[in-house]
């Protein structure tokens, strides 16, 4: 059976492939490409080349034609007697194991897809023994549906006696059933042995979460890489882990904060993404458990991402599916210090205006007018940092004597 290996990361070469179709257009599909490329190269690899083709949806067989299979081939072999070995393929949909087998057996180089790269990544980023049994309850779960392909080996066997191909088929397709309901019963008995060892820490942390005391919690949220982790550092005065890579965090993190003279939970959950895979968000069901007990949700934005709005969709999406979407909310546009105007930006501003962007003209965009309570600050360049601490503590407070009336003479609301 196949074992899941957490090896050191070595750079290794990687082309991606990806469809427009109906649904998604030429500059979806390139953006989405761009997204797979920053999850190439946190997990290690270096993308050489892109291919994308235009159908009407994803081939069962092959994801791609033929013909566009056979360029993909054409041009590793070219790579090869170039000595520019390609080391892998990725595809920026999940797919089946019928599809991986097809192009397996056509390319003759390692395939991946989306959801097996972001595994990858977790696999890399867990650390606590919470993390570690999520991703490889979420590894399992997409192992299971594409054990067929793990043991392709088998077909190269002459298996089977007598003569005729009936008798050697039979031979042949015998072991290969039974080593696969082995593996099938295996996996299956390690999922539910992994699902028990996760109900075990979920009562271990919501123990812990009821000994936590009268405090408000708070729970940063937003699309991966987006300066959770930054804003967490600098509101705690702590050292969780900040990178400029998807999914630096990957364990929660909780910390007590104390703005003024009111104390709060401040917790930094694990980055959303397009296309999370469903078994993941299930897999990461205890993680997300900070976000479904927050009290508040604090909703961070790279405003500096040309596509943040559908990140933004996509977070709420994901707030949705989880039941959270009705929790009181803020928006806190980060990263302010890289922000330039597209081809969205009003009509009256004037090219000075363009080249030097204010917080006062950020404040009269569309983009304050999303919520009540928007902010647009910089967490690395501390720009603004005061008015996100004056408007938390305001939210912090009021939250705190709604649901503590008895500590009101703690923190009085003003009149």
């Amino acid at each position: 059976m196949k074992e899941f290996v957490i090896s050191e990361v070595k750079a290794e070469t990687a082309v991606l492939v990806g469809l427009i179709t109906p649904q998604q257009d030429e500059a979806k599909t390139k953006e989405y490409l761009d997204e797979l490329e920053f999850l190439a190269d946190t997990a290690g690899a270096v993308t050489v080349k892109r291919f994308t083709q235009r159908a009407a949806g994803p081939s069962t067989v092959s994801y791609v034609g033929k013909g566009k299979l056979e360029e993909i081939r054409q041009y590793i072999k070219d790579e090869e007697d170039n000595d520019r070995e390609v080391g892998m393929v990725i595809f920026d949909d999940e797919l089946s194991a019928k599809q991986m087998r097809n192009i397996e057996a056509e390319l003759k180089v390692k395939i991946l897809d989306r959801t097996s790269l972001i595994l990858d990544i977790f696999a890399m980023r867990a650390q606590t023994a919470n993390a570690k049994t999520q991703v490889e309850l979420a590894q399992y779960r997409y192992m299971l549906p594409r054990l067929q392909r793990l043991w392709t080996h088998l077909e190269r066997q002459g298996g089977g006696s007598g003569s005729g191909g009936g008798k050697g088929s039979v031979g042949l397709r015998g072991p290969g059933e039974t080593q696969l309901e082995m593996d099938r019963r295996i996996i299956l008995h390690r999922i539910t042995l992994l699902k028990q060892r996760l109900l075990e820490i979920d009562k271990q942390k919501t123990t812990q979460r009821k000994n936590r005391g009268r405090l408000i919690r708070v729970a940063l949220v937003g699309y991966t890489n987006v300066g959770k982790s930054t804003i967490m550092n600098l509101l705690a005065k702590s050292d969780v882990f900040a990178e400029n890579k998807l999914f630096a965090t990957l364990d929660t993190t909780v910390r007590k904060v104390v703005v003024e003279n009111l104390p709060f939970l401040l917790a930094d959950t694990v980055g959303f993404i397009r296309k999370l895979p469903t078994d993941l968000v299930d897999s990461f069901k205890s993680t997300l458990d900070e976000v479904r007990e927050a009290d508040l949700l604090v909703h961070v934005v790279d405003i500096s991402h040309p596509d943040f709005e559908e990140q933004i969709n996509v977070v709420n999406q994901t707030l949705k599916d989880l039941d959270c979407s009705d929790r009181p909310m803020m928006i806190v546009f980060n990263k302010i210090d890289n922000y330039h105007w597209t081809d969205k930006e009003p009509d009256d501003l004037t090219p000075e205006t363009k080249e030097n962007i204010s917080l006062d003209e950020l404040k009269k965009t569309w983009m304050a007018r999303l919520q009540e309570n928007c902010l647009f600050i910089s967490a690395k360049q501390r720009e603004n940092l005061d008015e996100f601490r004056e408007v938390l503590y305001r939210k912090v407070r009021e939250l705190h004597v709604q649901k503590y009336p008895y500590n009101d003479f703690l923190y009085p609301v003003e009149d």
